[in-house]
């Protein structure tokens, strides 16, 4: 994907730096507001092809570009959800938002130096609660308006007199919007565990499952628990959550039987513990995980390979952890 920073154009634009630094907010903003990195690359793409499409006396009138942009890619990702819902509607199977690794495993190696910043958006996202799979799948309930309002004003801290001139309706009714999301993040997600506690879940759970020990794996799950799959129909999966920790485990003993030659790492997904599941050192499944009282109540598991685009790149034969 091309960027902004074409040579030549810092030298012959003054501000440009400021514009172009923009680009790390822009990222983490449309990836909490669509989550998808692939979208929200999109989204930051047009925004610039927008700035740039403008003349450099209507760029300078800008008394604050950052603003501009901000509001520019707020609007196209707002646009971007409402075709999103129906796309998702017709959509084979589950619809899961696109797991993110963290930044350490996202190269090869560590960055190069001299300044610049990493060709890689997955980079440029801060991994903080806002984007935990728990919370992004319960965004995804949202209206378009309800998501905008609440990631402007309640996660990047922007008025609602802001929020309100870029969703297109007056503050108070911003301020509904936001409400109702919280509300629905309140009944959505349940209380956030220690990551340190998730980290020994989820190695237990890997344990388990290389093992083929169903009774170990039953002892890890909450018996209310749900799992996940994401194919989009380009690989085989389930269709259907499944439901309760007996099913659950003899669904994954299932999976280990048909997959002798499965290897499963530990990963950060989306800034909390996960495993990635690699068959002949490439990457096909990436599992995100919620838990409650000290067991598994979620586990959201992606295997669509259009949505396993950063951990497939760049490297993606990490030592085990």
């Amino acid at each position: 994907m091309s960027t902004p920073s074409e040579p030549g154009h810092e030298r012959s634009e003054p501000g440009l730096r400021a514009v172009v630094d923009e680009r790390r907010q822009l990222i983490n903003l449309a990836y909490r507001l669509l989550g998808s990195l692939a979208e929200a690359e999109d989204a930051v793409q047009e925004t610039y092809t927008r700035w740039y499409a403008m003349s450099r006396q209507r760029q300078e009138a800008i008394e604050s570009p950052g603003a501009w942009l901000t509001t520019v890619a707020s609007r196209i990702c707002l646009d971007m959800l409402g075709s999103a819902r129906a796309r998702r509607e017709r959509y084979v199977g589950a619809w899961i938002p696109e797991p993110l690794p963290d930044r350490t495993e996202w190269f090869s190696g560590p960055a190069s130096g001299g300044g610049t910043d990493p060709a890689d958006p997955a980079d440029r996202v801060t991994l903080d609660e806002s984007v935990s799979m728990a919370f992004l799948v319960v965004l995804e309930s949202m209206t378009p308006a309800e998501r905008v309002a609440f990631i402007l004003h309640d996660v990047f801290r922007y008025p609602f007199a802001e929020v309100a001139e870029i969703v297109g309706r007056t503050p108070a009714a911003c301020r509904q919007l936001a409400s109702s999301a919280r509300r629905r993040i309140g009944a959505g997600q349940a209380p956030a565990a220690a990551t340190s506690g998730q980290a020994g879940l989820v190695r237990g759970f890997k344990e388990a499952w290389e093992a083929k020990d169903i009774k170990a794996l039953v002892d890890l799950l909450d018996p209310d628990a749900t799992m996940t799959a994401d194919g989009g129909g380009l690989v085989g999966t389930v269709l259907r959550p499944v439901e309760g920790s007996e099913r659950i485990a003899q669904y994954l003993i299932h999976i280990a039987d048909k997959a002798p030659g499965l290897t499963l790492l530990e990963r950060t997904v989306n800034g909390r513990p996960g495993l990635v599941a690699q068959q002949a050192g490439v990457t096909v499944t990436v599992a995100a995980f919620s838990l409650t009282g000290g067991r598994i109540t979620r586990i959201w598991a992606v295997r669509n390979p259009e949505k396993l685009r950063p951990w497939t790149e760049n490297g993606h034969s990490h030592p085990a952890q």
